[in-house]
């Protein structure tokens, strides 16, 4: 990512609004888990949408988890966020359908991480949404299936953050489920942290650096 340009949130938002001038224009935002995705995603669309209401929404790629009647069978219940947890090919033909923007609205899914359920049609995306920002984990993966998203971005940004701070976030969100100590530090260690390898070491050059 050395040669990627670095932007706080200000500069992210002045490049969005200039490339959602006159159609609707897909931004992803990713990476490691406990990065901070939907935080920056949500400040840059309630921005945008300050300036020009209803012009601005997110999209989460959580939505296109597997539920656990897939992953049990196939026993990667263990493994959920890692990339062979998602249906990526349903998520790419919503990214198009969304690209294209040619129906008065689109419903989407989105995760629900205290039943640890996707919730179809949960949110409904209106054709006056300029600016969709995608944010996700594996949105810049360049592997079989994954790298096929790029070529529907119009903007990509990759959130850097030091793996130790990486750590001590994640340790955080599962303890505020009131999980055993072990229970954390399993999904920590062996699942969360090893994925957030893989998309440092394994993602396509993002056009944009956004750093913690």
């Amino acid at each position: 990512m050395s040669s990627a340009k670095q932007l706080d949130l200000a500069g992210i938002l002045q490049v969005l609004r200039q490339r959602g001038q006159s159609a609707r224009s897909l931004t992803a935002i990713a990476g490691a888990p406990g990065s901070g995705k939907s935080t920056l995603a949500e400040a840059v669309v309630a921005q945008l949408n300050e300036k020009a209401p209803d012009s601005a929404a997110v999209l989460p790629m959580d939505g296109y988890h597997f539920d656990d009647r897939v992953l049990v069978p196939r026993g990667l219940r263990p493994r959920k966020g890692a990339p062979d947890t998602f249906d990526v090919a349903g998520f790419y033909h919503m990214l198009q359908r969304l690209k294209r923007n040619e129906e008065p609205e689109i419903a989407v899914p989105v995760f629900d991480r205290d039943l640890e359920i996707a919730r179809a049609g949960a949110r409904l995306i209106p054709r006056s949404v300029r600016h969709l920002v995608v944010e996700g984990n594996y949105l810049l993966l360049d592997r079989p299936g994954w790298s096929s998203l790029r070529s529907l971005f119009d903007t990509t940004i990759m959130i850097a953050v030091p793996e130790a701070l990486l750590r001590r976030r994640l340790v955080d969100r599962w303890q505020g489920y009131q999980l055993p100590p072990d229970e954390v530090m399993a999904k920590v260690e062996t699942n969360d942290l090893p994925n957030g390898r893989l998309i440092v070491s394994a993602s396509a050059q993002p056009e944009f650096v956004f750093s913690v």
